[in-house]
């Protein structure tokens, strides 16, 4: 069984906050994990997943450090293998590689890569995961695929332990593949209707078990909005109200099979939101 874990997203540049400090102060208060999305030309101020989490990695000691997600075709997945085993290295084992297939299409073609469509994301997002592990694990590696071919490549040092791999992932065969392949599953609540939740997670728990996996080595991280400052949101899918209303919904989102969460701080003060994050909500959820 993976441990419960509890994560934070990084603010943006528009944010005005300095996303080291903030992991720091996210470390401080017993957080578990920090993590960045990956959307170079959305047209809002974005950072690029990888400088920043190096830059976040060399200020902390203890905190793990995700990409939520990762979007497989900006990068070569031998690259991404390369740059993953690197930066886990160097924080002594504290990277989380959160992948998905590429979710905002106009923003992949203006950035020359081209659109896909959701079977090409599903098989690229498959083959990236085959090349990953088998550049971790092999002397020499070969892999020809639908959209990815490596020949004999030799890539050193190894990872000194496996690096997990989540999934942001929705669809019918990508929910398949997630059980199949990944060691986590990670949505956005705001893409998702609670209902289609439970059925959502049973594929991809019966996908692990037809592929003779321990469906419970997988863990199911909820990706969520929270606001603590007392203001109503505009947006219906943050988690809001009096600490009391908050904890009652997260636990009715834990009760649709989520083990972990990760926090997108929405509004007002983000120090001050980490702090009663750290001091009102998460206490009880550990508990």
């Amino acid at each position: 069984m993976n441990p419960v874990s509890y994560g934070v997203s990084l603010p943006s540049p528009g944010d005005g906050l300095d996303p080291v400090a903030f992991a720091v102060g996210a470390e401080h208060h017993g957080l578990d994990f920090v993590s960045v999305s990956d959307h170079p030309a959305i047209g809002d101020p974005t950072h690029e997943p990888w400088t920043l989490l190096s830059w976040i990695a060399a200020s902390t000691s203890r905190i793990r450090v995700a990409t939520k997600v990762l979007g497989v075709p900006f990068r070569w997945p031998a690259m991404i293998a390369k740059m993953a085993e690197t930066l886990d290295r160097l924080s002594d084992g504290r990277l989380i590689l959160g992948l998905g297939g590429g979710y905002d299409d106009r923003e992949m073609h203006s950035l020359g890569v081209g659109t896909r469509t959701p079977g090409e994301k599903v098989d690229g997002l498959e083959e990236t995961i085959r090349i990953l592990r088998g550049l971790w694990s092999e002397a020499e590696f070969s892999f020809q695929g639908r959209r990815y071919e490596i020949d004999r490549a030799q890539m050193q040092p190894k990872p000194t332990h496996p690096i997990p791999i989540w999934l942001g992932t929705y669809g019918p065969r990508a929910l398949a593949l997630t059980g199949r392949l990944a060691d986590g599953w990670v949505p956005s609540l705001g893409f998702l209707d609670p209902v289609d939740i439970p059925p959502m997670r049973a594929r991809i728990v019966d996908a692990a078990r037809q592929a003779g996996r321990a469906p419970e080595q997988i863990t199911f991280v909820c990706n969520l909005a929270i606001q603590l400052d007392g203001a109503r949101p505009a947006e219906p899918s943050i988690v809001s109200g009096s600490t009391a209303q908050i904890l009652e919904r997260l636990t009715e989102i834990r009760e649709l099979g989520f083990t972990s969460m990760n926090f997108n701080l929405s509004g007002g003060s983000r120090s001050e939101q980490l702090q009663r994050l750290a001091e009102e909500i998460l206490p009880s959820l550990r508990a």
